[in-house]
C-alpha cells in the first residue's frame, strides 16, 4: 500500500473524528501496469515448448498467473493503553496540514507544520514568503490550538 493511500486514509479518519465537513479527496490506487511479454531479439516467431504445461498456460490467456504475490496481511497499528494511536511526527503533521487546507484561501503550497514535544506535543505553521497575507497566516494560525487539542485526544506521538 502506497504511503499516498494510507495518509488520505489517515486524513479521513481523523476528518470523521473531528466532525469535519469536508472529506479528504480519496486517493485510488493506480491500476496495475500491463507489463509486456520480452520477447528475445533474435526470437523470430512462437517457439514450441516441450513442457505440457506451458503449452496449456499459452493455449489459455484467461488462466490465473501460476506466481500470485501473496497478500500482505494489514499493517498493525501501535496504539497506548487509553486507545490513542502512536504516530510519528511526520505523520501527525500531515493530519494537521491536511485539516489546515480544508480551510477557506489555506495556500495549496509554501507551508509547513512542524510537531514538537513530547506529552503535550504541539504544532506550529510556517509560511513561505508570498504565499499567503499577514492576516490570513496569522488566522490559520489561531486555528492550530483547537486542531491540536481535538487531535492530542486521539493521537499520542511516537517517539
Amino acid at each position: 500500500m502506497s504511503d499516498e493511500v494510507k495518509d488520505a486514509g489517515l486524513v479521513a479518519m481523523i476528518s470523521s473524528i473531528l466532525g469535519g465537513n469536508k472529506r479528504a479527496d480519496s486517493v485510488a490506487p493506480p491500476p496495475p501496469a500491463e507489463v509486456p511479454p520480452i520477447v528475445p531479439a533474435d526470437a523470430v516467431g512462437p517457439t514450441s515448448s516441450s513442457d505440457p504445461a506451458a503449452v496449456k498456460a499459452e493455449n489459455a490467456p484467461d488462466a490465473a498467473p501460476a506466481a500470485t504475490k501473496p497478500v500482505e496481511p494489514p499493517v498493525q497499528i501501535a496504539t497506548t493503553r487509553d486507545g490513542k494511536r502512536l504516530l510519528p511526527a511526520e505523520a501527525i503533521a500531515d493530519l494537521v496540514l491536511g485539516e489546515l487546507r480544508k480551510l477557506e484561501d489555506f495556500p495549496s503550497s509554501g507551508v509547513s507544520v512542524t510537531v514538537y514535544g513530547y506529552r503535550n506535543w504541539n504544532a506550529m505553521l510556517t509560511f513561505a514568503p508570498f504565499s499567503t497575507s499577514f492576516q490570513n497566516a496569522t488566522r490559520f494560525r489561531q486555528a492550530i490550538p483547537d486542531l491540536v487539542f481535538k487531535l492530542r485526544r486521539f493521537v499520542e506521538l511516537e517517539i
